[in-house]
């Protein structure tokens, strides 16, 4: 029970109670995320990438509602009509508009980026933590299989895949994911091998868990700052990679709008419509060079001897 007098100087102390607590509530640690990103924030050039980033993403998802046209009706009367109010970055040899075809070519880059980047992350550190944590002829195995796939270039990889299963964007996200296998599982083994002397690792194990709950509970999640670096650089590659094999006719096919794709078109008409060289290229150049300074930014902001 609090008498009466000890409800008087609590009442009494209230203000200075509450004050204190504002207090402790403002120096709280704040969630991992939110402090990743206000550090990523204050990196130079950080917010210009970041921001180039979410433009893109904001035109993959809402290309139907923000292209002022449609980007594979052909409108024989506005063939190579230079930049004007009308056609902001003028139109192509079939009389399409080119910011709308650019637009609409994001879904394609993205989609990409994205999904051979998911399987590369998944099948490469997946390879890559049982190839560190059980050592031996796994990890001979392994190995040996990552420098062999190392051993190529990779847009020559990514060439031969899928010239072997077909061109089309699938088959290329296929192509490029495997090309990024090596780069995650060569990341993951690395980041086991030092983790695995641990204290908590060694605590784990001296109270009986199991291999499976060491290496997904305990390891996994203790490796993923250098992880997501190399997702973000590993978006750069696999945008700029795609946009290789449709210029080549081997990614996206036609009508689908394609930056590699326009900047072959644009190939032939450097001298009379430059234009249809120029703008797709700038934005292949944009948005590849932003997830490669955001991941640049990213290691920064995560880089322990750079903490403050």
């Amino acid at each position: 029970m609090i008498s009466l007098n000890d409800e008087t100087a609590l009442s009494g102390q209230s203000e200075p109670a509450l004050a204190a607590g504002a207090a402790v509530l403002r120096s709280a640690p704040q969630p991992y995320w939110r402090w990743v990103l206000r550090r990523v924030w204050h990196v130079r050039l950080a917010p210009l990438s970041l921001i180039i980033v979410l433009v893109a993403v904001f035109m993959a998802i809402f290309a139907g509602v923000i292209a002022p046209d449609s980007p594979t009706k052909a409108v024989l009367s506005d063939v190579l009509l230079s930049p004007s109010r009308a056609h902001p970055m003028g139109t192509d040899d079939l009389g399409r508009d080119v910011l709308s075809r650019i637009i609409f070519g994001t879904r394609a880059s993205l989609s990409a980026g994205v999904v051979a980047t998911g399987i590369g992350l998944v099948i490469g550190a997946t390879l890559g933590l049982f190839s560190g944590f059980f050592l031996g002829p796994i990890d001979t195995v392994i190995m040996r299989v990552m420098d062999a796939l190392l051993a190529f270039p990779g847009l020559i990889l990514a060439l031969a895949i899928t010239a072997a299963l077909g061109p089309s964007l699938i088959n290329a996200m296929i192509a490029i994911g495997v090309v990024s296998i090596p780069r995650f599982a060569r990341l993951a083994r690395g980041q086991v091998l030092t983790l695995n002397d641990a204290d908590y690792v060694t605590a784990a194990r001296a109270v009986g868990a199991r291999n499976m709950r060491v290496l997904f509970r305990h390891i996994g999640p203790n490796m993923l700052t250098p992880i997501i670096i190399q997702v973000s650089l590993s978006v750069a590659f696999a945008i700029l990679t795609e946009a290789s094999l449709s210029f080549l006719g081997l990614g996206v096919q036609p009508p689908t709008p394609s930056w590699g794709f326009m900047l072959n078109q644009g190939r032939d008409y450097i001298s009379q419509a430059p234009w249809l060289a120029i703008f797709p290229g700038i934005t292949i150049f944009l948005v590849v060079m932003a997830f490669n300074l955001l991941g640049d930014a990213v290691r920064d902001a995560l880089d322990p001897r750079l903490r403050i």
